[in-house]
């Protein structure tokens, strides 16, 4: 009886383990809307550097971080593609009452900031290229269309 206690709590855990992991799969790295309400900006100051004439992508990195190379490449490639992006890399741990502010709570995340510093989308994860592209447009419309 035991026996088959422990092969039931054995069995619940494995799927529970499975379904949590397609779970992260599904969300890692997708972008996600900020509400109207309490828009957070971020300032030039703040990134150590101007933003982007359009837009600003966001990466939060740190040392250690193998997803945030692959994060890096991604971003420079949008930059180099579309006129006005800026990207912007800064390391989490140099940059702690940012990160608190913007509730940073893994690393890479990307935020993208419209024109003025207002985070419009953010990603935790590895963003794919195409999803990158699709959350600067909601940052590049002009405003009022949002």
């Amino acid at each position: 009886m035991i026996v088959s206690l422990g092969l039931w709590v054995l069995a619940g855990a494995v799927v529970a383990g499975g379904v949590l992991s397609v779970l992260k799969a599904w969300v890692d790295g997708r972008f996600r809307g900020k509400a109207e309400v309490g828009v957070e900006r971020v300032t030039a100051a703040e990134v150590g550097g101007e933003l982007g004439e359009r837009a600003t992508l966001l990466q939060f990195s740190s040392a250690f971080c193998a997803p945030c190379r692959a994060t890096r490449r991604t971003l420079a490639e949008v930059e180099g593609m579309v006129d006005g992006v800026r990207h912007v890399e800064l390391d989490a741990e140099s940059h702690l009452e940012l990160v608190r502010r913007l509730d940073i709570l893994r690393t890479p995340t990307t935020l993208v900031l419209d024109s003025t510093g207002a985070v419009v989308k953010r990603a935790s994860g590895a963003p794919r290229k195409p999803d990158v592209i699709a959350a600067l447009a909601a940052a590049i419309e002009p405003t009022g269309v949002r």
